[in-house]
């Protein structure tokens, strides 16, 4: 009986002890929980912080946007470039035309009025150095339409290669000796005996068309006078070697004698690619121009 009474006291006080504990730890819960988590200073700062980031966000975008604006910009600008190129490329090939089908003139001999008369025909008559011939080569027959559909490509359609052949021509009536042109031939008839109803002797009239020294172009061979082979018109070194003056003409298609060179082998026609570039640049400036409007105007509609 004892036992039991002294199991009920111990019961009670268990209880009554557990009770006030879990009244002052439901206090100090209360207490606590009047305690802001967040000073308003720390919530003012991470509101700033978020609104700085937006600004420096929307200052990105806002610079992204019109830097790439400069594409299809500067694309239009090219393409409008190559329009103004293509016009100037065919006026001058028009007065490159206009210059090797005018009236011939007499051939002057002042070395600066021959500079400015460039594609100008002239009229010269004399007799042939069929002795002192030299060889510009590889070089293919000119055919003027054909060059015209031929400009503007890399490769060539496969003409059979040969040489033009370059003679000194002694001028009767001005008492010196020039170069001449005088046209293509194969491979084969590079060989004065192979073409000998070419070698004409007699005195005749050459009609031309006045050409300037040429530059040695990058990764073109350098001449070789030693063997008679050359591959640009250096009129220093050819005049040199022939004692002629460094005067020099392309003879026409109709100064071509029978059995000999083939004249009129000028190229007056030049690369004209400028229509395929501004169709490139233009295509190039409506494409971007509608990727910048469909990502930075079409989304903002929407």
């Amino acid at each position: 009986m004892f036992s039991l009474k002294t199991l009920l006291v111990s019961c009670s006080s268990a209880l009554t002890t557990l009770k006030h504990t879990n009244v002052v730890h439901a206090k100090r819960t209360l207490c606590l929980r009047k305690t802001p988590l967040f000073r308003r200073t720390d919530v003012r700062w991470i509101a700033q912080r978020h609104s700085s980031s937006s600004v420096a966000a929307t200052g990105e975008d806002t610079f992204l946007k019109w830097f790439l604006l400069l594409i299809p910009a500067t694309t239009f600008g090219l393409g409008t470039w190559q329009v103004k190129r293509r016009q100037w490329k065919l006026q001058l090939i028009d007065e490159l035309t206009r210059l090797t089908t005018a009236e011939p003139i007499p051939l002057p001999i002042d070395p600066l009025e021959l500079t400015g008369l460039e594609y100008r025909r002239v009229r010269v008559r004399g007799r042939y150095e069929h002795d002192k011939e030299l060889y510009v080569l590889p070089r293919s027959p000119v055919d003027p339409e054909k060059e015209a559909r031929m400009a503007g490509r890399l490769t060539s359609s496969g003409e059979t290669v040969g040489a033009n052949v370059i003679t000194p021509f002694h001028c009767t009536d001005l008492g010196i000796t020039i170069l001449v042109n005088r046209g293509y031939v194969p491979k084969q008839k590079m060989r004065p005996d192979s073409r000998m109803k070419g070698q004409v002797e007699d005195e005749v009239e050459v009609v031309g068309v006045v050409r300037l020294t040429e530059p040695r172009k990058p990764f073109m061979p350098s001449n070789d006078p030693e063997r008679n082979r050359w591959h640009f018109r250096d009129l220093e070194a050819m005049s040199d070697v022939t004692g002629a003056q460094p005067i020099f003409i392309d003879a026409d298609l109709a100064s071509t004698i029978p059995g000999g060179p083939v004249g009129g082998q000028t190229r007056v026609t030049l690369r004209n690619e400028h229509m395929q570039y501004i169709i490139t640049w233009y295509g190039l400036c409506a494409s971007t121009a509608y990727m910048w409007y469909a990502k930075f105007i079409k989304k903002l509609k929407v």
